[in-house]
């Protein structure tokens, strides 16, 4: 306990406010792609100067309730499959017991710069793969032409939903598929890993449920938000055991993220499918540089390269611009989709009462 409280950093009144746009621009993001948001907040409060394992165990206890105010707005609208949601969620709160006890032990071993260390390298990877795999998805569709439809599942998903096993087949009304109940034990077990390792785990739920099971765009993104508040419950519980959770941090960036959650949801009911794909893939990349450039400096911290001062001051404060980039993007896009969805609506309204 002592040791985890000596980590908790110093908040002045800029640090909250700095706190809650960037927890209004999480949960914005997160209303709308579906993700908790953490791979916004986490690297931003990393920035900050809080730890990595500190950033995650907060987030994940600020996530869970600002998942349920999403899911709930989500479900109002019919994007919510609260079955697939959960059956996955049973496997991923054992993938977050899991995450975390690999967290807690790194970061005995080796202190901040080991879990920061940790926690940048899985970001790094995790958002440039899936990233660039969901900006190519996303300019294939664009380029079809199919910006008004329901993408098709992919080919690995139509395989999935062919395979017969006696006892294990699930219908998911809202998502329209019909698969095994264990093609979503591996896929639940890594979004709950990946989860309490970085506080995010729609970088794995939202794509497996859209290109390997074969849900909608929008279903996996609103069904990731029902996982999210299972997943962000458990490791709140488990982090908090070991004293890990700053309260504080959990309840600013909630307080400013409940209000970007329900825009987020909003923003959806008037954007084409590809629009989320390009909104995820934007930030992920643009994260995975900011976390990237960070590599260096808890490298040198644990004395395993040199580096002068200013290039780890240097380092940092790149870091930091292209956090902000991303910030900006992601709100940018969101906000600028939700008002020419909202205009478009308008004038076709407008068009239908003047033509009566």
């Amino acid at each position: 306990m002592e040791y985890a409280s000596a980590q908790f950093i110093e908040l002045a009144s800029g640090s909250v406010a700095a706190l809650l746009l960037i927890g209004f621009v999480g949960g914005l993001v997160s209303g709308f792609i579906g993700s908790g948001g953490a791979f916004v907040l986490t690297p931003a409060m990393m920035s900050m100067g809080v730890p990595g394992v500190i950033a995650v165990a907060s987030n994940m206890c600020h996530k869970f309730p600002k998942a349920l105010v999403g899911a709930c707005r989500r479900a109002k609208y019919g994007h919510v499959d609260v079955k697939l949601g959960l059956v996955i969620a049973a496997s991923a709160a054992v993938g977050v017991w899991v995450g975390a006890d690999i967290q807690q032990r790194i970061n005995a071993s080796f202190g901040e710069a080991g879990s920061n260390l940790y926690v940048s390298l899985a970001f790094v990877v995790v958002l440039t793969i899936v990233g660039g795999y969901v900006l190519l998805d996303a300019v294939k569709i664009y380029r079809s032409g199919r910006t008004h439809l329901e993408e098709k599942p992919s080919r690995l998903a139509r395989w999935v939903q062919s395979v017969e096993i006696p006892g294990t087949m699930m219908h998911f009304k809202t998502a329209g598929i019909r698969i095994s109940a264990l093609f979503t034990i591996p896929l639940g077990f890594a979004t709950g890993m990946l989860a309490a390792t970085i506080a995010v785990g729609g970088f794995i739920g939202v794509p497996g449920m859209i290109y390997v099971l074969g849900a909608p765009a929008l279903i996996a993104s609103a069904t990731e938000l029902v996982i999210a508040f299972v997943m962000g419950l458990g490791g709140s519980i488990k982090y908090a055991l070991h004293g890990l959770v700053d309260i504080r941090l959990a309840l600013i960036l909630l307080a400013g993220s409940l209000f970007g959650v329900q825009l987020g949801a909003i923003g959806t009911t008037y954007v084409r499918p590809y629009v989320i794909r390009v909104v995820m893939a934007a930030i992920m990349l643009i994260v995975a540089v900011s976390r990237g450039l960070v590599v260096p400096v808890y490298l040198a911290q644990l004395d395993m390269v040199d580096l002068s001062p200013g290039t780890m001051v240097g380092l940092r404060s790149a870091s930091f611009v292209f956090l902000v980039a991303a910030l900006g993007v992601g709100a940018f896009i969101i906000l600028g989709a939700m008002l020419r969805g909202h205009r478009a609506v308008v004038l076709k309204r407008q068009q239908t009462a003047a033509g009566e």
